[in-house]
């Protein structure tokens, strides 16, 4: 699909926080936001196949309420009325949440998800459920329920996984919005690949509760949207301390209001070794980050290079973890319904099978010291910085492993920020992406720095041309 430059009056690429301003000044209505949205799902999803299940009849009359309330002078914040997709492992009561998986294909929760009922409090309108890999896990399968999300920049290509129709969803303005997942860069992944910004959290800043589990110390729950600001919007609805995730994070919140704040003097470690030892990447993402840190730059940014643990280090403990961990939450359905899964998905997860406990219990020894040696340099610097992806989406196939195609699992590991947003795209006209990783708990900065980059650049202009 050609690259399309849009206008900040069309309703499909709007961001957040532009719709916000309009919806609150009453020059904007929600119900218009929301009949403009359904519509665009409607005549692009039957080729992006981003959502599973469309909910226009409740998100209509979300609209009408919202659009009720801000007459009355009930305006309730940024997502006010705002069109946002869930992926779906979010539960959500009364409304079918199936992991992309036969096996839950007539799977109803009577709850709804933390983060769903935190959305809906501050007036979202709910687009449906998105496309994941099965589970949240695998790679690209059509073997499954449901065919897989596309990737709206070019539909032979890989949106990546498994956040894959949250990413889809947002690049191809078919809401606003959306909730990923993230244990081993499945946030990041997408967001990267389809030219969107993505934020994985710092581990228990966002509540999981009511989230269909992977790995129960590897999981995130996050926003991905057009813009880091957009995300901090969104942040600022999604974090907090929930008494019913048992890994949610009692703390100060941090504050997401102030995406302007100037970036001259923030301190940026550069982890070139990443790109340029530990996994070499493509040209064109070399040249996209080294124009990035000249950007950076110039907006008074103090970029130097760092050293931390080779790649391989954070990846071989992560991949133990995981694999133990989302063996035990699925090992008796594999025996019990092998059948009911994909076969990627029972190739993965039956792996963990394999990984015996002393191979767990050393996986997270190293986890601790890989943490301890990253506090250690981050003392030096404010945020790491480094490409989300080595290379750009490939064609899309049912046999082809992502393994090795991003740098983004070793802050699964250590529970960092970690920020995906596009910078710059390659000769055939595929999205490019930076990664910026922060201390625990100090998502805004990222979030920030990720803002200012994107307001200093063009590329939040340019939208797949569907």
């Amino acid at each position: 699909m050609d690259q399309l430059v849009v206008s900040k009056n069309d309703l499909a690429a709007m961001t957040i926080a532009e719709a916000a301003v309009q919806i609150r000044s009453r020059e904007l209505s929600p119900v218009d936001l929301a009949a403009a949205t359904f519509k665009r799902i409607a005549a692009l999803d039957g080729q992006l196949h981003s959502h599973i299940l469309v909910l226009e009849e409740a998100g209509m009359a979300a609209a009408k309420e919202a659009e009720a309330e801000i007459a009355a002078g009930r305006w309730r914040g940024p997502l006010h009325g705002m069109p946002i997709g869930l992926k779906d492992i979010y539960g959500t009561a009364g409304i079918p949440t199936t992991a992309h998986s036969a096996l839950l294909r007539d799977h109803v929760p009577t709850r709804d998800a933390a983060c769903v009922t935190r959305l809906r409090d501050a007036g979202a309108i709910f687009t449906g459920k998105l496309s994941t890999w099965e589970f949240a896990i695998g790679g690209t399968s059509f073997d499954l329920p449901w065919p897989p999300a596309r990737n709206p920049w070019n539909l032979e290509y890989d949106p990546s996984g498994s956040s894959s129709g949250s990413a889809a969803a947002v690049a191809a303005g078919l809401c606003l919005g959306a909730m990923g997942s993230d244990t081993g860069g499945s946030i990041r992944g997408p967001a990267a690949w389809c030219g969107i910004a993505g934020l994985k959290p710092t581990y228990g800043l966002v509540s999981k509760a009511g989230v269909l589990p992977l790995s129960f110390s590897l999981d995130h729950a996050g926003p991905m949207c057009w813009t880091a600001e957009d995300c901090a919007l969104m942040m600022q609805v999604l974090a907090g301390h929930d008494p019913n995730d048992p890994t949610s994070a009692d703390v100060a919140l941090p504050d997401f209001s102030d995406m302007e704040a100037p970036i001259a003097g923030v301190r940026v470690g550069v982890v070139r070794h990443f790109f340029e030892r530990d996994m070499p990447c493509e040209p064109d993402v070399a040249a996209a980050f080294e124009e990035s840190l000249r950007v950076l730059r110039g907006l008074g940014a103090v970029v130097a290079d760092v050293v931390i643990a080779p790649f391989d280090d954070y990846a071989a403990a992560a991949g133990q973890i995981s694999r133990a961990e989302s063996y035990a939450i699925h090992e008796a359905d594999l025996r019990a319904t092998p059948e009911l899964y994909g076969a990627i998905f029972r190739q993965r997860v039956a792996a963990g099978a394999f990984v015996r406990g002393v191979d767990y219990v050393n996986a997270q020894r190293a986890r601790a010291r890989l943490v301890a040696e990253l506090a250690v340099t981050m003392r030096g610097v404010d945020v790491l910085m480094f490409p989300t992806a080595r290379k750009v989406a490939p064609k899309m196939a049912a046999d082809k492993s992502l393994g090795g195609a991003f740098y983004n699992r070793a802050f699964n590991l250590t529970g960092s920020p970690a920020l995906s947003v596009c910078n710059g795209f390659s000769a055939a006209g595929l999205p490019i992406a930076l990664q910026i990783v922060g201390r625990p708990f100090e998502d805004p900065l990222v979030l920030r720095v990720g803002a200012a980059y994107e307001r200093a650049t063009p590329w939040r202009a340019r939208r797949p041309g569907v």
